[in-house]
């Protein structure tokens, strides 16, 4: 039953993907009008969320933060389709990279490399760094990302699918220390992104720092993970250049992650993502509740779970 549901699905999102991404844009100016005018999809979540980050913006510049991200949010859905058909050329004319010595330096090295990323639109585009980089997917260099496997089993394999685009490989979280230590001692040089903004699971938190106006709970998975293989670490700073275009400048942040403590390195990435989205707000995904389980901080710093402020 399922099969035949997702069948014809699977077969528009195709044909969509065969359009030009102007034609797409009109697609997503309509998805844009009913999110944002007529169903009003976590319209509050986004402008409370976006409220308590910038207390000193006026309802008015929120209210535009928020109507800019759900333009940039239904830009993201039709370009994620493209990546079903598109070309290596148009890709490399969109989506642009400077600071490329990073990691090709650490690769040159044969230094592992974690690479801090976020869900800044668009990510599903930054694996195109493979046709950037002078060393390519092959037989001893393998690119690859860590994700949440989908409860929904035809989604999934779509947006494996979809993620392998530009011949990099998708670890499920609970397996990629394994997946990553096979390929050390296969001599197989790795690149793998981590998006490490997500919010830890409830009753794991660790650290907690103060992230847009916040006391945040964060993961220190993936730093334990790159201090344990001594991996080099870069930040991908993420800017949106216009409609359809994108560009990254890759930071170099250690050589050895196994150098700094779990918790500085963390700092850092949220530091570096704290630039990111002050620059541009409107880039980062706000419907994501990121606070739902609240902290705050005593007196003397130590964080404390609120219980009366659960969203």
């Amino acid at each position: 039953m399922k099969r035949i549901l997702y069948t014809p699905l699977g077969w528009l999102l195709k044909a969509l993907a065969l359009l030009p991404l102007w034609v797409l844009y009109r697609f997503a100016d309509v998805i844009f009008f009913l999110v944002w005018h007529v169903v009003g999809y976590r319209k509050k979540v986004v402008i409370r969320q976006l409220t308590d980050a910038y207390p000193d913006k006026t309802p008015r510049e929120i209210k535009l933060i928020a109507r800019r991200f759900f333009r940039n949010f239904a830009d993201y859905i039709v370009e994620t389709v493209k990546l079903l058909h598109i070309s290596d050329a148009e890709m490399r004319r969109r989506f642009t990279f400077s600071g490329l010595e990073a990691m090709d330096t650490l690769i040159d090295r044969d230094i592992p490399i974690m690479v801090l990323f976020s869900h800044c639109f668009n990510w599903e585009w930054a694996p195109s760094v493979t046709l950037w980089l002078k060393h390519k997917p092959g037989q001893k260099m393998q690119f690859g990302q860590v994700y949440r496997p989908l409860k929904n089993k035809w989604m999934d394999s779509l947006m494996l699918r979809i993620r392998s685009r530009f011949n990099s490989v998708n670890y499920p979280m609970k397996q990629v220390l394994r997946e990553l230590l096979t390929a050390k001692r296969d001599g197989i040089h790795t690149a793998t992104g981590f998006m490490s903004d997500q919010k830890p699971i409830y009753g794991d938190v660790r650290h907690v720092i103060d992230f847009l106006n916040h006391p945040t709970p964060t993961l220190l998975g993936s730093a334990e993970l790159a201090s344990k293989l001594h991996m080099g670490a870069v930040y991908w700073d993420i800017r949106k250049l216009s409609r359809g275009h994108y560009h990254i400048d890759m930071i170099h942040i250690t050589d050895d992650a196994a150098l700094m403590t779990v918790t500085d390195l963390t700092d850092r990435y949220f530091e570096l993502l704290s630039a990111t989205i002050d620059r541009d707000p409107a880039i980062w995904l706000w419907s994501h509740k990121r606070w739902k389980y609240p902290y705050k901080f005593a007196e003397d710093g130590t964080p404390i779970y609120d219980s009366k402020s659960v969203r």
